[in-house]
């Protein structure tokens, strides 16, 4: 993709990064980077600050979110790319959907209470700056009471998918992920989708609206990046990318801009959402 100038996929604190929106943000400005996605998970709590901080480091804001949907029992994260937070209904689905982290998180405690690890809702709470909360902030509290050594050690033993504590996630599909951001007047994004390996969704989702393949990020490898650049010519899709930041010790070793696209991607985002914008909107009479 050429020199990385916009790193499209950044979590901060509100929802489990480490780094404030303004934090995340002068570090992008220090690192080089013209523009940065906000893509926190089922919020957008962290827009406006990121924004206010923008203008004062020269840093372009991309305003995002990351929802987490299902698909064969499979997890799929859509990226929404500069949805209108005023769009009806958009804030009761976002608060609908961090009810039912809330309620994960509840469950996943009374799990561990039958392994004989004493956690409680607050406990879990100090570590969640936001309005989302998830696994990462259980991953936490267990290591600040001494139970794990590390956030990849409470998800191994405890909290991860076939762990004794998991919790699946309440249902929401990737159609339906799609469909909310589009409701939103969005862009939609598949996230990393090397890995776990999606491309048997992706003609599906790209019929449904998808707009976008995250072919740059962390997690995936050169050959991921080989076919995620395959699916997206084949299906007229973007490729776009990002880091998926956290902070250091959510995410070791993943540095902010070190994976990414350059300005012609967020260019292209744009346009699209402000072409949406267009054919949403109805003159009142």
């Amino acid at each position: 993709m050429g020199f990385i100038e916009a790193d499209l996929h950044c979590h901060t604190t509100a929802s489990d990064g480490l780094l404030t929106p303004s934090e995340v943000v002068k570090l992008a400005q220090g690192r080089g980077l013209k523009a940065v996605g906000i893509t926190d998970h089922d919020t957008v709590q962290g827009w406006q600050e990121a924004e206010r901080a923008g203008q004062e480091w020269g840093v372009e804001i991309l305003k995002g979110i990351e929802l987490n949907t299902d698909w064969q029992g499979t997890e799929v994260h859509i990226l929404g790319y500069e949805l209108d937070p005023d769009a009806p209904n958009l804030m009761e689905r976002l608060e609908t959907l961090r009810r039912a982290r809330e309620a994960r998180m509840l469950e996943i405690i009374e799990r561990l209470r039958t392994l004989k690890i004493a956690l409680t809702a607050e406990d879990v709470r100090k570590f969640a700056s936001g309005e989302s909360i998830g696994r990462p902030h259980v991953a936490q509290a267990l290591m600040a009471q001494g139970y794990v050594e590390s956030i990849r050690d409470a998800f191994e033993r405890y909290i991860g998918q076939g762990a004794p504590a998991y919790v699946p996630r309440s249902k929401l599909s990737p159609e339906e992920g799609i469909a909310l951001v589009h409701e939103a007047s969005g862009v939609a994004v598949l996230a990393h989708p090397g890995v776990h390996r999606l491309e048997r969704g992706i003609p599906a989702w790209a019929e449904s609206g998808l707009q976008g393949i995250e072919v740059s990020h962390s997690e995936h490898s050169p050959e991921d990046e080989r076919r995620c650049r395959e699916m997206a010519t084949k299906y007229g899709l973007l490729m776009t990318g990002g880091s998926d930041f956290h902070g250091e010790k959510r995410k070791p070793g993943v540095k902010l801009g070190s994976w990414g696209v350059q300005m012609e991607v967020v260019r292209q985002i744009k346009e699209l959402a402000e072409r949406a914008r267009r054919l949403s909107f109805t003159p009142k009479p």
